[in-house]
């Protein structure tokens, strides 16, 4: 657990990857053992801190071929039609974000020192986030397109005060971040963080954090009956728990008040700080990754919301659960809030108005039915009289007696 409660130690046991392909990394080997389940083959976990003595993580030497179920469940490639986090600067508060890193190369800006993470969990946070497609596998980060803001959240072994967590996010409001990925949850300092927090929020900058702390596998590290921690519990950040694939929340997070969302929090595959290889994390920071990738794809495709309204969306656009609502990020691009187009009423019909028909064209007509029938009667007159006139020689037909009855018989 980070912060006060302790420094998680490197885990030595692997965590199964279910249904995924893997390959070695040709850049290293080590640190990959097999389940003895088959087709099951584990990537290493990526540490949470080290202790004074351990050597910084090493290149992984497995690369997971295969889409994640994360990825399936979040429907990203839907969502990248629409957006991929172009011109979204999103700060990772963390152990540093490694500059080595192949599938964020040319995207990282660091603070300080912050670019050198000998932890890696930083980097592989930053992964889930913004990793572009490297050759070799289908995995990449929800806002490929977007740039990453390397901020040191804890000492350089992973060890994490409110302190170090606030003022790292004050410097990544500072250094023009729009979106603020917290892995830290601390369970004390929440003066200092929720300060933080009214930090960012006031120069509208969202900020995105863990609903608890990661556990490393198989740790029973939740007994302690903690409900709220910093920075997720403050008013104005977006608390996020970890879910898995089957939709139950985590252990780790299951005691935490108050998540606004829920999203896949293991298990999780993503980068190391070095090499092309993959590793694997179970934990709310996961998801908190996810969402702020998600928080970045809203900003880059509706800019003229602000950090406030993009975290409604996504609150508004996620699918209802039991627990915290899940996770949508095509629905909360495309999207239409209740209200925000209010449907345009029919205007009144107008009354019908015809022009008026003129009366010169219905004379006219009339004028040449009458002359047409009158030159049909004078053509029927002079077929009936022209014969008659002929047989005659045209003389005149005698005057008839009047004394004559008809039939030529005389009156008695």
């Amino acid at each position: 657990m980070l912060g006060a409660l302790a420094v998680a130690v490197v885990c030595a046991a692997s965590v199964p990857v279910p249904a995924l392909a893997l390959s070695p990394s040709p850049s290293s080997s080590g640190g990959v053992s097999s389940s003895g389940g088959g087709d099951s083959t584990s990537l290493p976990p990526i540490p949470l801190a080290l202790g004074d003595d351990d050597p910084c993580t090493a290149a992984s030497g497995r690369t997971a071929r295969a889409t994640t179920w994360a990825q399936q469940s979040l429907s990203l490639p839907n969502a990248w039609q629409l957006s991929r986090g172009e011109g979204v600067t999103v700060a990772v508060v963390d152990t540093g974000v490694s500059a080595e890193a192949p599938a964020l190369s040319g995207r990282v800006t660091a603070i300080g020192d912050a670019d050198e993470d000998c932890v890696g969990h930083g980097t592989f946070t930053a992964g889930l986030i913004a990793a572009a497609p490297t050759s070799g596998t289908a995995f990449r980060g929800v806002a490929p397109a977007s740039r990453v803001l390397a901020v040191r959240g804890t000492d350089r072994r992973g060890t994490a005060t409110a302190d170090l967590v606030a003022g790292g996010i004050r410097a990544a409001v500072d250094h023009g971040a729009e979106v603020i990925a917290v892995v830290p949850a601390l369970a004390t300092g929440e003066d200092k963080l929720t300060a933080a927090v009214r930090y960012a929020t006031a120069h509208d900058v969202l900020v995105v954090a863990a609903a608890a702390p990661d556990t490393r596998p198989g740790s029973t590290a939740t007994a302690e009956a903690v409900r709220a921690y910093w920075p997720a519990s403050a008013p104005g950040a977006l608390s996020v728990a970890g879910v898995l694939a089957d939709g139950s929340v985590l252990d780790s997070a299951a005691g935490a008040d108050g998540a606004d969302l829920t999203a896949p929090g293991g298990p999780v595959v993503g980068i190391g700080p070095r090499g092309p290889g993959h590793y694997i994390a179970t934990g709310s920071s996961a998801a908190a990754a996810f969402t702020a990738g998600a928080a970045a794809l809203v900003r880059a495709y509706h800019p003229e919301l602000t950090a406030a309204e993009t975290a409604e969306r996504l609150i508004a656009s996620a699918a209802p659960t039991a627990d915290a609502p899940r996770l949508d990020p095509y629905a909360a691009l495309s999207m239409v809030p209740a209200g925000s187009r209010s449907p345009v009423a029919p205007s009144p019909a107008a009354p019908l108005r015809l022009p008026a028909v003129s009366t010169t064209p219905r004379h006219r007509a009339l004028l040449a039915a009458g002359a047409m029938a009158g030159l049909v009667l004078l053509v029927a007159a002079a077929a009936t009289v022209i014969p008659r006139g002929r047989a005659r020689g045209w003389r005149p037909p005698p005057p008839s007696s009047p004394g004559t009855a008809r039939g030529g018989d005389a009156p008695s």
